[in-house]
């Protein structure tokens, strides 16, 4: 898949301008994820109903690691 001309978004947590983070897009359906240290690196693919599950447990907190 080309995601050469993909909008991509860091958070806005992300402290301007390092390129220590996550980037996330939309692309022909599907939700993108790289290394903003590495742009032109492998990418992952999510399915939309997969980022959204994803996401649901993030907020839930299934991921945190604090006691």
């Amino acid at each position: 898949m080309d995601f050469s001309q993909a909008t991509w978004r860091k958070s806005s947590l992300s402290q301007g301008t390092t390129d220590n983070c996550v980037e996330v897009a939309l692309a022909s359906g599907f939700v993108v994820v790289r290394d903003s240290k590495d742009p032109g690196g492998p990418k992952l693919v999510f399915s939309s109903a997969d980022w959204a599950a994803f996401l649901g447990r993030v907020k839930a907190g299934d991921f945190d690691t604090r006691p």
